[in-house]
């Protein structure tokens, strides 16, 4: 017997997770932990929670993610991005729901990398005229 299971892989600044959908009751595991003991801070769980919210099926999947890279926050916004990746999966046609929401699209943003004969990404050595 096997049950049916969608994926999704997440991506938010450095973070990367592997997000499984199960039919189920709304749990939520993240590296094997329940969602509020990973994510400490409400906005958190919210973030994780909002592409399951915004169909209103949050008590219809269960949810097991693997993440890492990255911080906290990076990572709460890979796991939402892993959700709502795995829900088209699972139905196409909430696409243009989640699209409206914003929840499809990946957040880009990166640190910079360190260019050569600077101290950082764009700050150049401090200049002496004399």
């Amino acid at each position: 017997m096997s049950q049916v299971q969608y994926y999704g892989t997440g991506r938010r600044k450095v973070a990367v997770a592997r997000v499984r959908l199960l039919p189920g009751d709304g749990q939520i595991l993240v590296n094997n932990k329940p969602l509020g003991e990973y994510f400490g801070t409400e906005s958190m769980k919210i973030k994780v929670r909002q592409p399951l919210k915004a169909l209103g099926v949050e008590d219809k999947f269960n949810v097991k993610a693997k993440v890492e890279g990255g911080g906290i926050a990076g990572q709460a916004g890979a796991v939402s991005h892993g959700i709502a990746r795995a829900l088209l999966q699972s139905n196409p046609e909430y696409r243009t729901l989640l699209k409206k929401k914003g929840l499809i699209t990946r957040d880009p943003r990166m640190k910079e990398r360190k260019k050569y004969g600077l101290k950082k990404a764009r700050r150049a050595p401090q200049f002496s005229k004399r």
